[in-house]
């Protein structure tokens, strides 16, 4: 059972919602792994969790790029409802920042899952998850396609779980500040909260239980993100982690049956399963949580479940119920 879900806030016809999500993709479920704890420098890693860390980009906000990611999700190619294009001048939809601003890393010095190491943690925390997030827009002060803006990236926080069990695991809260130039206040704010693991041997896993789940619906999109879906996505994000592409590296090496849906285009979709519904909605908020895992080729079907004048609950539940 593979399943996430949110809630969000809506005003009358045009509405302004607020996002609270919980249980979908990367991050996987409990599991046990068959290999001796991992050695840890505490030293190291202490010094690693004091010391202040900052790191800042910029980007032009091109509609060509951002038409690419259109093409790639269903919920815009063109397949469901007329497609169209980008804009120069227009709102970037909520969500479809995560095409700009890439860490720009050579091969040569990507950690050994593929990822980035910017803004992680030092070895034996190699392999990264996407664990959750929050959104946080200024609705007056949209970013603009085709506008130039910033990205200031800071850590806002380090926590230490499993230590103690044998079972090591870092959260780290990273803190993204998208400003247009220009401008003296952000038009967005981002939390995304990555967990790094040690390099371990194959990992045996069982889902979670996710609790709490509606037992109706008041609408759904239905899409099967597939091998082309995680490629073209994996390339407009500029990312190279081998669960989204190597099947060998997410069986083998992190105990998965399949390669695994990126958490970003799961937290994109459920933002588009809303526009979808509500097209005028205006978004001013949208926090998530990962619980299990989604893996490729396989129909998701997200739910929205209005749960008040201002909210919507949102989940996800693929082909296996």
């Amino acid at each position: 059972m593979f399943r996430f879900g949110c809630s969000t806030r809506q005003v009358a016809r045009r509405s302004t919602l607020n996002f609270r999500c919980h249980s979908f993709s990367e991050v996987s479920s409990d599991f046990n792994s068959e290999s001796r704890p991992p050695t840890i420098n505490q030293k190291e890693l202490d010094a690693w969790i004091a010391e202040p860390k900052q790191f800042a980009l910029s980007d032009t906000l091109h509609p060509e790029r951002l038409a690419d990611l259109f093409i790639t999700i269903p919920s815009r190619d063109g397949t469901r409802k007329p497609f169209h294009e980008p804009r120069k001048g227009q709102r970037l939809p909520p969500g479809f920042e995560i095409a700009f601003f890439h860490f720009r890393t050579p091969e040569s010095q990507l950690r050994t899952d593929g990822t980035d190491g910017e803004l992680c943690p030092p070895d034996p925390f190699s392999r990264r998850m996407w664990a959750s997030g929050k959104m946080t827009w200024d609705i007056k002060n949209p970013l603009l396609i085709g506008e130039k803006a910033t990205a200031n990236w800071t850590v806002d926080s380090v926590q230490k779980k499993g230590f103690d069990t044998g079972k090591p695991m870092l959260f780290v809260n990273k803190r993204i500040e998208f400003t247009m130039i220009g401008k003296n206040t952000p038009s967005l704010v981002e939390e995304r909260v990555h967990v790094y693991l040690p390099d371990a041997g194959v990992q045996s896993r069982a889902p979670r239980e996710v609790k709490n789940i509606p037992s109706s619906s008041d609408f759904s999109f239905t899409y099967v993100p597939s091998l082309t879906t995680l490629f073209r996505f994996s390339a407009i994000m500029w990312n190279a982690h081998h669960i989204h592409l190597d099947k060998d590296y997410a069986v083998q090496h992190e105990g998965y049956p399949e390669r695994l849906v990126h958490g970003p285009l799961t937290s994109l979709m459920l933002l588009e399963t809303v526009k979808d519904h509500a097209p005028s909605s205006i978004i001013r908020t949208f926090e998530y949580r990962a619980r299990n895992p989604l893996v490729v080729g396989h129909a998701n079907t997200i739910h929205g479940k209005y749960t008040g004048d201002k909210t919507i609950e949102l989940w996800c539940v693929d082909e296996e119920g």
